[in-house]
């Protein structure tokens, strides 16, 4: 099946939806429990991570396309501003992204899908760096 991802709901349908989500955030904050890279990120977290993988699940639908359901339950983000407060450094950025992906690959999605969100979520990866860099008066 072709899709066209980052049109209209193509790359939420390629996920498998919001069940698809579900998988891919349980099987996203597993690598970030189980990498030994994710052990720093894993402790800007709560132990408890239910919200913060409603977030997350939330938070993708819209952005891959699909419902705009985040501001419905939780209200308005700016993802970089949500993060500001954590000193996130180019370590963690990479730690983050190297979870995402394996996450994908536990989920088996074709490496068409991998490679466009991995590329797509660069962007806002970079964006929360940024913004974190700049609040703490740090550079990497």
């Amino acid at each position: 099946m072709q899709h066209t991802y980052g049109f209209e709901d193509a790359t939420y349908q390629a996920v498998g939806g919001f069940e698809g989500l579900v998988k891919l955030v349980d099987a996203f904050y597993e690598a970030m429990d189980t990498l030994p890279e994710a052990k720093k990120i894993r402790a800007m977290h709560r132990e408890d991570l239910e919200e913060s993988r409603d977030k997350l699940v939330y938070f993708l639908s819209g952005w891959m396309g699909g419902p705009r359901i985040y501001a419905e339950k939780y209200g308005g983000i700016s993802i970089p501003m949500a993060h500001q407060h954590l000193h996130i450094d180019a370590e963690d950025k990479a730690a983050w992204l190297s979870c995402m992906k394996a996450a994908l690959i536990n989920q088996k999605h074709p490496e068409s899908l991998q490679t466009y969100l991995l590329a797509q979520l660069q962007f806002p990866a970079n964006r929360i760096h940024q913004v974190s860099q700049a609040k703490h008066g740090h550079t990497d």
